[in-house]
């Protein structure tokens, strides 16, 4: 497994009152933890993968996932078995709908 840390500062937008997981892992899917935290500010995403190799593309998939959701004082974690960009882009945006949604 490889595994990539990202940081974005000064989010916009506080996560939510409470954890939420989406997504299942399994062949060629991922699944998403999304949990607030304090971190002055910050988002904080951990990305576990089975897919070495693939950092550029982690990191453009991140930085779009924060333009779209500037989010402050929260952790993600991804485990991930091989899902493309687009599912990836898919499960992000489902765990912060779904997160904002239980607030």
């Amino acid at each position: 497994m490889e595994s990539l840390k990202f940081r974005f500062k000064n989010g916009r937008h506080d996560g939510g009152s409470r954890p939420q997981l989406v997504g299942v892992v399994s062949s060629g899917n991922l699944e998403v933890l999304i949990e607030p935290v304090p971190l002055n500010g910050a988002c904080e995403i951990e990305v576990k993968t089975a897919a070495h190799g693939f950092g550029a593309i982690w990191e453009a998939v991140m930085t779009d996932f924060h333009a779209r959701w500037p989010l402050a004082n929260t952790r993600i974690s991804i485990n991930d078995m091989g899902a493309t960009p687009a599912v990836v882009s898919l499960r992000l945006d489902q765990a912060v709908e779904t997160m904002l949604g239980a607030a």
